[in-house]
């Protein structure tokens, strides 16, 4: 009876072979692309860290504090999160050359939480044409809600055309005989809140609206703005302007000694960024509207979900403003995408990540008000979609109201 025995070469290839099977079995039911690896999660970011919008980029650098604390915990189903953020100076041109320089140069998974409507616009086409999930997008167009037309872009915050149709509403209930004024920049979110209006007002828009005072990101002041809606004999002025000019506008009326009902918009609602800048006494009486407990409101002391807001700041983000709509909205978001990248498991493919943000059920959030919870689904890509309205005291953002939506 012969004995056969494997000479080197048929040993080594064996050895390969077990190799390469352990190796298939360990990676089994694993898939990815690009920007993620069996450690890693590579995720694109851009942000005004310079130029007139900069107050909104403490947004990024709370999220990428948000991240620093979940990597320091063991990351997400044992990988790291590599938030890369660039600058674009909320420049369109800008923020496409970034965006290309993230997907095409880093090969990040998704892009995430970039600000402003038309920013996000400039790059929405040249994502979806190539499956990069735009997840969270930090504008407010109706487009960032559009899972027919742009199946790979999500937003997160309610839209601009629902935020304004709650102001209308609260106007209607309490100051039927308005004349309204809008102030606005002239750009695609500017032209959201046009129509939101006039469609909500419906046909007494022509009676209601007594003037309209668009203003270019460029201008050095909007004075004139704040003259011409005074002019009008506006009564109730909704102020949709970025924050440093929503700041001018609060001064200026101030100076010229004219109190109308004074409405902001969510995004230029904050204390430090913007309130103080324009004199908190001068503030004082403004109204808002917020979807998140106000981190300097006392009501909110022994919860829960502040509790863990606060920890975070003291070890991950100290230098951060405890008062500001932007710090606690920037964390909000890295809660939830930290969520859906958990429900990922080990299928981080873009078209899962998709998936997995449009098949959220009744998920809670630290900071999202009592009552409130985030549901979508592939037909609905609307993530926040309720507000409650808010005074300012002088010292911080009290609410009062039951929760409205569109």
């Amino acid at each position: 009876m012969r004995k056969d025995w494997l000479g080197p070469a048929a040993l080594a290839a064996m050895i390969c072979a077990c190799l390469s099977g352990a190796a298939d079995a360990q990676t089994e039911g694993r898939r990815y692309d690009p920007g993620a690896t069996d450690t890693e999660i590579k995720i694109g970011q851009t942000m005004p860290y310079s130029g007139p919008a900069s107050a909104i980029s403490v947004i990024g650098k709370v999220q990428a504090a948000y991240f620093r604390m979940i990597n320091d915990r063991g990351g997400i189903n044992g990988r790291k999160i590599d938030l890369i953020s660039y600058d674009d100076a909320a420049t369109p041109a800008k923020t496409v050359e970034q965006t290309r320089k993230l997907v095409e140069g880093d090969e990040v998974l998704f892009m995430f939480q970039t600000p402003g409507n038309a920013p996000n616009i400039a790059v929405q086409k040249y994502l979806n044409d190539r499956h990069v999930p735009q997840l969270f997008a930090g504008g407010r167009s109706t487009r960032f809600e559009d899972p027919a037309g742009f199946p790979w872009t999500m937003g997160f915050a309610p839209n601009l055309r629902t935020e304004i149709r709650v102001y209308v509403r609260f106007i209607l209930d309490n100051y039927p005989d308005a004349r309204i004024g809008l102030l606005y920049q002239n750009d695609e979110s500017g032209k959201d809140y046009v129509a939101g209006l006039k469609d909500a007002l419906g046909a007494k828009a022509a009676q209601m609206i007594a003037s309209e005072a668009p203003y270019d990101v460029t201008d050095p002041t909007i004075d004139s703005q704040v003259v011409r809606l005074k002019d009008a004999g506006v009564t109730v002025l909704i102020d949709m302007a970025g924050p440093k000019f929503t700041a001018q506008a609060i001064r200026k009326a101030a100076e010229l000694g004219w109190k109308p009902i004074h409405l902001l918009g969510v995004a230029s609602s904050s204390i430090d960024a913007v309130l103080a800048p324009a004199g908190l006494a001068n503030a004082k009486g403004l109204i808002s509207a917020s979807s998140f407990k106000e981190a300097a409101d006392p009501t909110w002391a022994d919860d829960a979900g502040m509790k863990k807001w606060t920890a975070f700041m003291a070890s991950y983000f100290p230098e951060g403003d405890r008062k500001s709509i932007f710090t606690t909205y920037g964390y909000s978001a890295a809660e939830l995408l930290v969520q859906v990248l958990q429900r990922c498991g080990d299928d981080l493919s873009r078209d899962n990540v998709m998936r997995q943000a449009a098949s959220l059920k009744d998920v809670k959030l630290d900071l999202l008000l009592p009552g409130l919870s985030i549901n979508t689904s592939r037909t609905d890509y609307r993530v926040v979609k309720e507000f409650r309205m808010m005074r300012f005291t002088g010292e911080r953002w009290e609410p009062f109201g039951p929760m409205v939506a569109d």
